[in-house]
């Protein structure tokens, strides 16, 4: 028996074995605006353009379709900074150009962006035309995101001087950390309620808090404690599934990552830098999704790409 994408996914949060492996890309919003000969910049900035191309490309390709619009980059402009939106060759994604926390000092009056702030008004837009469907290769249409209080600080800092807070000014670090934290768990309960549970996947990532940027312990003292509030305060609202993306070497983090709460099952998405057999390890009853080094699809031949 063939199945569709989303009785797949089913089966897998089932714990049963679907007729094949999905395939399930992780963000392809601007490989999506490309094909759909789009700029990229509609990609962040025009809602409807965004979700018709993600919807006809995932068709296209026999992908699974997980309606996304987001940016490495959240916080700056939602904070009060500026950013540009990509343009020419080379850009791939929205790049900050002035942070909002310009002295020290600045953190201490922080005020929480309005609905209408930086990119908010775009994606609720994009999450109000995922809502109107739901198709046979799409599991979720929704999604409902906890934790990231790390990477927002990183945004709203900047990545150089943010690492540098954690060695030499700690304080600054966890006070800012907090701030973010508790703006991001008060949005859970209205989000929830406006989305319901039905076909709403918990998400969650941590690109910047990789081994490349900082050390296991510092994960301990820094990421840890509010990504795991947000993941709690995640299954105390019902949600019985998250699909956190481990972005980058994350090999010494593991330890920490498997004491979270991702559902039953999570979905754990690891990048190329941790294997397979490392990731089943440390996550033995959830479901794992990655592993492949993106650049092969750029880079390699055609043989390699299919492979």
């Amino acid at each position: 028996m063939v199945m569709t994408e989303r009785e797949r996914i089913k089966a897998l949060l089932d714990r049963k074995k679907p007729d094949r492996v999905p395939v399930w890309p992780f963000a392809p919003h601007g490989f999506a605006a490309i094909y759909s000969k789009l700029s990229l910049a509609d990609a962040y900035t025009n809602p409807e353009a965004c979700y018709q191309a993600q919807r006809r490309t995932c068709r296209d390709f026999g992908w699974v379709f997980f309606p996304w619009i987001g940016y490495a980059s959240f916080g700056a402009w939602e904070f009060g900074g500026d950013i540009r939106m990509p343009h020419g060759e080379y850009d791939q994604a929205p790049m900050v150009t002035r942070y909002p926390i310009e002295k020290d000092e600045d953190i201490y009056t922080l005020k929480w962006p309005s609905p209408d702030s930086g990119f908010l008004p775009v994606a609720r837009r994009f999450a109000e035309l995922a809502r109107q469907e739901r198709l046979d290769n799409e599991p979720f249409n929704a999604t409902i995101n906890a934790g990231g209080a790390f990477g927002m600080a990183c945004n709203i800092v900047g990545l150089e001087r943010f690492l540098k807070w954690l060695v030499k000014k700690p304080e600054l670090a966890r006070h800012l950390i907090r701030t973010l934290a508790d703006w991001s768990l008060a949005g859970l309960p209205r989000q929830a309620e406006k989305l319901g549970k039905e076909g709403v996947l918990g998400f969650t990532g941590g690109p910047t808090s990789s081994n490349n940027l900082i050390s296991p312990k510092q994960f301990e003292e820094f990421v840890l404690p509010t990504l795991k509030e947000g993941l709690d305060k995640l299954r105390s609202l019902g949600y019985e599934t998250t699909y956190v993306h481990i972005c980058g070497e994350h090999n010494a983090n593991l330890p920490f990552w498997s004491r979270m709460d991702f559902g039953d099952p999570g979905i754990i998405g690891v990048g190329h830098e941790i294997s397979l057999k490392t990731a089943a390890a440390y996550f033995p009853g959830d479901i794992i999704l990655g592993n492949l080094e993106p650049a092969i699809i750029q880079t390699g031949t055609p043989e390699q790409v299919y492979e």
